[in-house]
């Protein structure tokens, strides 16, 4: 794998925590120039602590801010020359019933989700078409399936994930690769920052996080993807499950998803 990130300039949109973290540690591992950014300074700082002498550009941005995702792609140009590989990694979750939650917490979860991978990668565009890159973005399994209690989570991946078939297409004779992989149920920090009903961050995770894939394998599985320019990239059996059911069998899917999410009529995971 290090031959093939060695000095290329690779952005990871929050990339302080979780999946995110995991891929810019093992692409400055592996040679890579690596850019990423944050909402929160002190991670960021934590971060640059952790690497110093490595070619690791970070700046505090916003993603649901198009001014912020400019000038953080802009200053990673201005640092490196340009970009070879933009990773959309940066995310937030939800857990609550369509029926108790305020309409602001899907619009935050689109904006941040969706329209913070529109906002980097046009940004990002030419100069990957220039070197005819690649733009990844982490989806979910809930881009393939709307999972209960996630109705804005689900939808901003959905949206995600047409919006990259779409480009995908239309880049296709600048030789540029498009992909989105779904890491399925991973140890990261998205659940316990999930938003609940208001708007709070949701804390305590019901799920049991030391069954599931952690980070670090999962960063691992990602950027095999890119290098072997996959188009899609779907983990762990739960996931490729769940993939499979809604393709083929969806009323049994529909049954087998409320079965797994809801206990005595009340959402439990």
């Amino acid at each position: 794998m290090s031959s093939y990130f060695n000095n290329k300039v690779v952005v990871v949109t929050g990339g302080t925590e979780g999946i995110g973290k995991a891929l810019v540690e093992t692409l400055l591992k592996n040679g890579a120039k690596v850019a990423t950014c944050s909402r929160n300074h002190d991670n960021l700082y934590r971060l640059q602590s952790l690497h110093p002498n490595t070619p690791l550009h970070t700046m505090v941005a916003d993603v649901s801010s198009e001014n912020d995702c400019r000038h953080f792609i802009e200053t990673t140009i201005k640092a490196f020359g340009g970009i070879d590989i933009l990773i959309n990694n940066a995310g937030i979750s939800m857990r609550a019933l369509l029926k108790d939650t305020n309409a602001d917490v899907i619009k935050k979860v689109m904006d941040v989700n969706f329209y913070g991978t529109v906002y980097c990668t046009k940004y990002a565009i030419e100069s990957i078409i220039n070197r005819k890159g690649t733009v990844v973005g982490v989806s979910s399994i809930a881009g393939y399936r709307g999972l209960p209690g996630r109705s804005g989570y689900s939808a901003s991946k959905f949206a995600v994930q047409g919006w990259l078939e779409a480009i995908k297409t239309e880049l296709m004779a600048d030789g540029v690769h498009v992909m989105w992989v779904c890491p399925g149920f991973t140890a990261s920090n998205i659940r316990n920052a999930a938003l609940s009903k208001d708007g709070s961050s949701q804390g305590e995770t019901p799920m049991d996080e030391n069954k599931m894939m952690t980070a670090v394998e999962c960063a691992d599985h990602i950027l095999k993807a890119v290098r072997k320019k996959k188009r899609t990239l779907v983990l762990t059996f739960t996931g490729k499950r769940t993939v499979f059911m809604q393709k083929f069998f969806p009323k049994l899917a529909d049954k087998l998803v409320y079965k797994f999410f809801f206990k005595d009529g009340e959402l439990v995971k």
